[in-house]
């Protein structure tokens, strides 16, 4: 939301006070997620009277899989599909590289998703390729929907 919120500012400067009243998310959780962010190369931050924050780049340019792996940590659906996996079954699992494949899979759907489709969705993503289910799409509910 407060990624969202800033990209529909076209690159204005927004205080930690604007974006907490625009998202209704309270002003400490914001400041950190802002702080979290602008570590993270997500969203620049200026100092001074004057100062606020902005997106860092043009939202076409920032994916879902980067702003869910700044926040949540990488994307892996099991312990084995992470880079520095630790699974005490690695060894003998015979579905290790299944969950692999897999969450390769939802990366790169998450990849091809932007912060300008989360900020303006278009009424269907189409579903990527995928075995035979090349020509099926998913339908991406709309808020208004909701």
């Amino acid at each position: 939301m407060i990624l969202v919120y800033l990209a529909d500012q076209h690159g204005g400067l927004c205080s930690a006070h604007d974006v907490a009243q625009a998202t209704r998310v309270a002003q400490p959780t914001v400041s950190k997620l802002l702080q979290i962010l602008a570590r993270n190369g997500l969203i620049d931050s200026v100092r001074g009277a004057d100062g606020g924050y902005r997106l860092a780049a043009r939202p076409e340019s920032i994916s879902a899989v980067q702003i869910l792996d700044v926040l949540e940590g990488p994307v892996a659906i099991t312990e084995c599909s992470t880079h520095d996996s630790h699974c005490e079954f690695e060894s003998q699992c015979q579905t290790g590289s299944a969950w692999q494949k897999i969450n390769r899979v939802i990366r790169k759907t998450l990849a091809d998703i932007t912060l300008a489709d989360l900020s303006n969705p278009p009424r269907e993503f189409p579903l990527l390729e995928i075995g035979q289910l090349t020509n099926r799409r998913t339908v991406f509910s709309e808020r208004a929907n909701r």
